[in-house]
């Protein structure tokens, strides 16, 4: 295990260099990984496995959405393709990738295979975090680990396939027969992690649902909003309004933030754009501070998780979502950005 400074704090690093894929091979030689659920993360996962030459096969209720999609990806039935109880039973490793919901409705069946001496894996913190709430308390004789992707599990395929990597988390929540961070450090690798770093299950759905409220989705989509009303509420046509807000932003000025940081950005814009972020962030965040103490304690305190459960659990949640989406679709903003990405040279 590598050890390394961010920000003057040493963390616990898990890198391809230390823990290569012939490792990762060679320690889940004789395992079974069982990838329970193909929504958002398992197709990314479970294909990265199998390309990585893993022993995986996928369980997944037989004649929904999902099994059709598990068999367009390649998975055949009988063979790698399995209903959820016998891929449960087979695998010595249950990758458990439901949604949060379907994880609480679907535990009594998959608790009733983990024998002693498998392995319980998560990609999110929620169910053993909140263990009062989900009811998912693992049985004493079984490792609970997690690796965590820091992104979709369709970034995780499409950077997998470009030859890429996709930074995630890892956490041991209990290490019942002692091969807990080998077994973890191999997942991660055969995943297509780029490198892995040290969490635990309460601060992953921590970090992770503030950061899904905030600056990865809820707050972006709110200050996107905001700057659109605005510049259309002063006369600029909605395709200047959009190109200012969205395009510019996630077409030009991200990439080359995540290429050499923040600083390199603002040094490579014009004079006037650095004066004037240079002399506005700082008046974003203390704007936006307040509600970001608000929604992490609204998340340590559980209420959040309260809200996914009850809404999640309902009849009508997906018909309420649909709803909810459409107004997003529909707003003029997502309108006028369907049409600009139309535009683009890559798709004409």
């Amino acid at each position: 295990m590598a050890k390394m400074k961010f920000g003057g704090v040493e963390e616990s690093l898990i890198t391809r260099e230390e823990f290569p894929l012939e490792k990762a091979r060679e320690v889940l030689k004789e395992e079974v990984i069982a990838v329970i659920g193909y929504g958002v993360q398992g197709p990314g996962q479970s294909l990265n496995l199998k390309d990585n030459g893993f022993n995986v096969i996928v369980g997944q209720r037989k004649n929904s959405k999902s099994w059709d999609k598990a068999l367009s990806d390649g998975w055949i039935p009988g063979k790698d393709l399995f209903g959820i109880d016998e891929a449960c039973e087979k695998g010595s490793i249950i990758q458990y990738l439901l949604s949060d919901a379907g994880q609480i409705a679907l535990w009594p069946r998959v608790k009733a295979h983990l024998s002693p001496g498998k392995a319980l894996y998560f990609s999110h913190g929620f169910a053993i975090t909140y263990g009062d709430k989900t009811n998912i308390i693992p049985p004493k004789d079984v490792d609970v680990i997690l690796i965590a992707p820091k992104g979709s599990g369709t970034s995780l395929r499409r950077m997998f396939l470009e030859g890429r990597g996709l930074n995630a988390s890892y956490a041991i929540h209990q290490d019942a027969t002692g091969k807990a961070l080998d077994l973890v450090s191999a997942l991660g690798i055969g995943v297509g992690s780029g490198y892995l770093f040290e969490t635990t299950f309460k601060n992953e759905v921590y970090s992770d649902l503030t950061g899904e409220r905030g600056t990865l989705m809820g707050a972006i989509q709110g200050i996107f909003a905001a700057q659109f009303e605005t510049l259309r509420e002063n006369g600029h046509s909605p395709s200047e309004a959009f190109n200012e807000t969205v395009e510019e932003l996630t077409q030009s000025l991200m990439p080359l933030v995540a290429e050499n940081g923040m600083d390199w950005m603002y040094a490579n814009c014009s004079t006037t754009a650095q004066r004037g972020a240079l002399d506005w962030w700082k008046k974003f965040r203390d704007a936006s501070k307040p509600v970001f103490d608000q929604l992490y304690k609204e998340v340590a305190s559980a209420n959040e998780a309260g809200v996914v459960i009850e809404a999640n659990s309902k009849p009508d949640y997906r018909e309420k979502l649909d709803a909810e989406l459409s107004e997003l679709r529909n707003s003029e903003m997502w309108k006028v950005g369907s049409a600009v990405r139309g535009l683009r040279p890559e798709n004409n």
